[in-house]
């Protein structure tokens, strides 16, 4: 008997273009950036999607950045670029707003139309469109598959590592807490797709959390035959300093926390000492960790 990352686990040249077309029908595609002060990645990234997957194909119907309180030219560079852009703060004001990368990638559902939706990073240096046709050759060919994460080979010493926050703080949980989603070469993956109807029925953490709290809602609700993965190639994206990942660390555990039953504050202090001239300096650092509800109760 095949074990799931036997049955769920592909390679993106099982698909082509043309043969995801034929499979599309009537279905709408929207292909979603979420970006913070990504002016210098995010105006090629629109270009090359845009040229290639709209204008020379018709796989992706929109195309869209959340720009998630940019205090750069990420907004104008993506505008111009060719995308619809947004800032997650205007989008339901009566909502509020909180900072974070869920937080935008919620607020697209409000202004999204596709029944699939693909999420992308904004600050990419090494990838390829053909990302965006390998998330969505498993939604579109297997109607049991509800989301599709990629994986891919990142420059450096291990390749297929998933980088620090995923090796040293996500895949310890997911071994301690969740074993069956042990299989996911890398749960953290900023690119992943999702059917609209799973992912408007999910609570979503507005920061760094979103991807790891998918998975666990995702397989709790349907199991994990829902859940696909995709060898996507090769990825490069900027690195970010260390104690910011401290302040993803921290999202994550709250998130599997909360899902254990532990309820949590909207905001933790997070301690962080750092040099200061000849001594240390103490920072508390505010950590927002505040969930939305699913979409489709506030839509």
């Amino acid at each position: 008997m095949s074990t799931w990352f036997e049955r769920n686990t592909h390679h993106v040249s099982e698909w082509s273009v043309d043969g995801l077309l034929a499979l599309k029908g009537s279905q709408r595609v929207s292909l979603v950036v979420p970006a913070k002060n990504e002016a210098p990645t995010v105006g090629g990234l629109v270009t090359r999607l845009r040229a290639t997957l709209m204008e020379t194909a018709s796989l992706v119907d929109e195309l869209v950045v959340i720009d998630s309180d940019s205090t750069d030219a990420t907004a104008q560079v993506a505008a111009a670029a060719g995308a619809a852009v947004h800032a997650s703060a205007a989008i339901r004001p009566e909502l509020g707003t909180y900072p974070g990368k869920g937080e935008a990638m919620w607020k697209s559902l409000f202004v999204t139309t596709g029944d699939l939706i693909v999420f992308m990073d904004a600050d990419l240096v090494e990838w390829d469109t053909h990302f965006v046709p390998g998330l969505l050759g498993p939604l579109l060919s297997r109607p049991e598959v509800s989301l599709v994460k990629g994986f891919y080979q990142r420059p450096g010493e291990h390749g297929l590592d998933g980088g620090r926050v995923t090796e040293l703080v996500a895949r310890p949980l997911i071994a301690l807490l969740h074993a069956e989603l042990g299989g996911l070469v890398q749960p953290l993956a900023g690119e992943w797709a999702v059917r609209r109807s799973l992912f408007e029925s999910l609570c979503v953490p507005t920061g760094y959390a979103v991807e790891l709290a998918a998975l666990v809602d995702t397989v709790a609700a349907h199991g994990m035959e829902a859940i696909a993965q995709v060898d996507l190639g090769r990825r490069g994206h900027r690195h970010q300093d260390l104690f910011d990942l401290g302040a993803m660390a921290t999202q994550i555990m709250a998130a599997a926390a909360r899902r254990c039953g532990r309820p949590q504050s909207d905001v933790l202090i997070l301690e962080q000492h750092l040099p200061s001239g000849d001594g240390i300096r103490r920072a508390a650092r505010p950590v927002t960790v505040v969930e939305r509800p699913p979409a489709q109760e506030v839509a």
